[in-house]
């Protein structure tokens, strides 16, 4: 039973002196360590806590920090020094005083379970502390130096109330903890405050910023790499109990000394690299900082309106200093454009600064973007850039548009077919977007309720350093449910939306599937290969599929060797020497990763999640140079520069290479007439004649015009930017 304890009216009896009753106590229960505790807790109180906490609550709070200490495995290697100072008191600012220690020693037990490290433990505490006690960042917040009750009564805290909570949270559990902060930003940008864990040496992490990649990360550090140890208002401070003379600057109370401190800035500043690129953050508002703030897909762009950068605004629980950044050179001009409303607005040409700065964005600033007018074709080289780029933004639009309400409820309608889905973001998103994970479950030709259960299960089963890490659940509940011919359909459509709402980057997709999951990514890799980087197998079965598609596309098969049902683990080591004699036969494809597992059945102990750090390394290339198309039972009409617009013209089997060596393009196999071939820069100079070589006979020789109606035509059936070709030969 979930045990909450009041928050303690501190009303009561109170100390007559510090060496009285506390202290005595402590003594007469702890011997010379419970004396020593409590000596040094009440010598370094503030003077309001000395005339306003009884006795009861400091032997309370003692009692718990020495049941931490003696109950975790990281808290009694804590040097006592630091126990003492960091692990012990009651209080991290001047916050009102509560009775945490009890509660939140019940809410982070579980959570800190079969952690063995006090930064494996803190990290736990930051993912799932605050999901617990549904307190999250808001500037409604009532001020910024509230207690933990106080913000758990509103669900909401600034940066500071957040901070105060996992520093409890780490001490309730023996893991050292103090706060860190700034009173000032260098670049004048305002005020933060973070969390500071000690793990053999002193390490820092944002309040529930939780960062998958570890420690010592966090949007704020290249703010902190600016801080100025001589100057007092841009330095950064940790706070501590023991008093040596500097005091924490509080914002909220800038003539108070009650919170002591030290000066920690050396830890965080680094020294000018004379480096000529900045940093520039972006915040959107309606009409100022703060509630008002506005999520909007932006870029930055070239003063000609080159987009340079894209990036997503941010509003909500996002603290107010944590924003999107673009790299920009001092001295050059910019603008700033946004999607709003369907249509696209931009700020005034403006010229960047030197260092860390932050460009303040209001939505009356803003004016309209005209639309272009589109060049004659044949396009150049250089309009055929900006053409392609200018047709993608009003694709982008529209498939906002068109895609947004199912988005918001993570479902697909096919038909009578409607595929759901769980999401979990990982990390922040690089430069050029977030990376995709799509995984699929297990079942299949199971009841519903079993395959549900199966889904559930997929969406805790891995986790990406960075990405957006997505489970489906299959439309159907057949035995064949990841392969079907919907499924292809509705992963173009999950993968459409997730590039045009949520920022995924088309170069960074990847697949993965268990058991009935690793079926379907037998199945779906080699058939949709043109839209991944990757893709990894777990204990799945290929039935019929062909490996032929898989030229350019990286595979991981994971079997367990005692995993004999269906004869997974015989046909998993078969499909490992035919992907080997493949690679062998064709230098530089079908590069491939196979680990089958001695001593593991169908579930093989986690063992394959060496899978996403092996997958992560690659990125899609949407133009190679050979492209091996077979189609499976379910066909498509188009495969990387391949497109066959005669639906009737593709049959199951059929295969056709594909090659490109200098300006000639070469195809074998069933190759029908009136087949497309979808062309780009990225595959050849389009400035040049292009020949076509047809099961060894010249079919033709000739210059391919760059065009309009190429680009939005290929854009219209795909919302993929880098696959956009500009050019189109139809063969005879």
């Amino acid at each position: 039973m979930k045990f909450i304890l009041p928050w303690l009216a501190l009303a009561a009896t109170t100390l007559a002196a510090p060496q009285d009753g506390f202290i005595n106590e402590a003594k007469s229960k702890y011997g010379a360590e419970g004396e020593n505790a409590a000596r040094f807790l009440v010598e370094h109180m503030p003077e309001n806590d000395k005339l306003g906490l009884t006795s009861g609550f400091l032997m309370g709070n003692l009692d718990l920090a020495r049941q931490a200490r003696a109950g975790f495995p990281w808290a009694g290697q804590v040097p006592e020094e630091i126990y003492l100072n960091d692990v012990l008191p009651y209080a991290v600012f001047d916050e009102p005083r509560e009775a945490w220690r009890a509660e939140f020693l019940e809410i982070a037990r579980p959570i800190v379970k079969g952690a063995t490290t006090a930064t494996e433990a803190a990290q736990a505490l930051n993912r799932e502390f605050f999901k617990r006690i549904n307190v999250h960042y808001n500037t409604g917040r009532k001020r910024p130096n509230q207690s933990p009750g106080e913000s758990r009564k509103i669900g909401m805290a600034s940066c500071t109330g957040l901070a105060i909570i996992l520093v409890d949270a780490c001490r309730a559990v023996g893991i050292p903890a103090r706060a860190a902060g700034t009173p000032l930003w260098a670049n004048g940008r305002g005020n933060h405050t973070w969390v500071e864990i000690w793990d053999g040496g002193w390490h820092f992490t944002g309040a529930d910023e939780f960062d998958k990649e570890g420690l010592d990360r966090g949007w704020f550090t290249g703010d902190a790499a600016q801080a100025k140890a001589d100057v007092p208002a841009h330095s950064i401070y940790a706070t501590t109990w023991k008093r040596g003379g500097l005091a924490f600057p509080l914002v909220w109370a800038p003539s108070s000394k009650d919170v002591a401190a030290v000066n920690v800035t050396h830890r965080y500043a680094r020294k000018d690299s004379g480096q000529t690129l900045s940093k520039m953050g972006v915040r959107l508002s309606e009409d100022g900082i703060g509630d008002k703030r506005i999520v909007a897909n932006g870029c930055l762009t070239s003063e000609d309106g080159q987009v340079l950068d894209r990036f997503e605004t941010k509003a909500g629980p996002a603290d107010l200093n944590d924003m999107p950044s673009v790299t920009v050179t001092p001295g050059t001009r910019y603008r700033l454009r946004f999607q709003l409303d369907g249509g696209t607005w931009e700020t005034a040409t403006f010229t960047a600064t030197n260092g860390e700065s932050t460009r303040d964005v209001h939505r009356a600033d803003l004016t309209a973007v005209a639309a272009e007018t589109v060049p004659a074709d044949p396009l150049s080289r250089q309009d055929a850039q900006r053409v392609t780029q200018l047709e993608f933004e009003k694709r982008l639009a529209a498939k906002r548009a068109e895609l947004s309400a199912g988005m918001e409820t993570r479902t697909i309608q096919l038909g009578d077919k409607r595929l759901r889905w769980e999401e979990k973001a990982f990390g922040k998103a690089p430069a050029g977007g977030h990376s995709l994970w799509i995984s699929m479950h297990g079942g299949g030709g199971a009841p519903t309720a079993v395959n549900d259960q199966q889904w559930k299960n997929q969406i805790n089963l891995y986790q990406p350093t960075e990405g957006i890490y997505l489970a489906p659940r299959a439309p159907a509940d057949t035995w064949n449910l990841w392969h079907e011919s919907h499924i292809d359909p509705m992963f173009q459509r999950l993968i459409e939306g997730h590039i045009a709402l949520r920022n995924v980057n088309p170069d960074k997709i990847y697949l993965m599937g268990y058991s009935a999951g690793g079926d379907g990514v037998w199945q779906l890799a080699p058939r949709m290969a043109d839209r991944f980087a990757a893709a990894a197998m777990m204990a799945g079965h290929p039935n019929e599929a062909s490996l032929s598609g898989l030229r350019n596309l990286p595979f991981a098969l994971f079997m367990g060797a005692d995993d004999a049902a269906y004869d997974r683990n015989k046909v998993a080591i078969a499909k490992t020497a035919e992907l080997a004699a493949l690679a062998k036969a064709d230098p530089g494809g079908y590069l491939h990763l196979s680990r089958i597992y001695e001593g593991t059945g169908h579930w093989m102990n986690r063992r394959d999640a060496e899978a996403l750090p092996w997958m992560a390394r690659f990125s899609r290339n949407p133009w190679p140079k050979k492209v091996v198309w077979q189609q499976d039972d379910v066909t498509h009409d188009r495969f990387y520069w391949l497109k066959i617009p005669d639906a009737t013209a593709t049959k199951a089997g059929q295969k056709i290479v594909a090659t490109v060596d200098g300006q000639t393009i070469r195809l074998e196999g069933d190759v029908p007439a009136g087949m497309e071939l979808r062309l780009s820069d990225e595959l050849l100079d389009l400035d040049q004649s292009v020949e076509v070589q047809v099961n060894g006979k010249q079919l033709l020789a000739a210059k391919v015009p760059r065009t309009t109606a190429a680009i939005r035509r290929t854009l219209e059936e795909r919302l993929d930017l880098p696959a956009t070709a500009t050019a189109v030969l139809r063969l005879p």
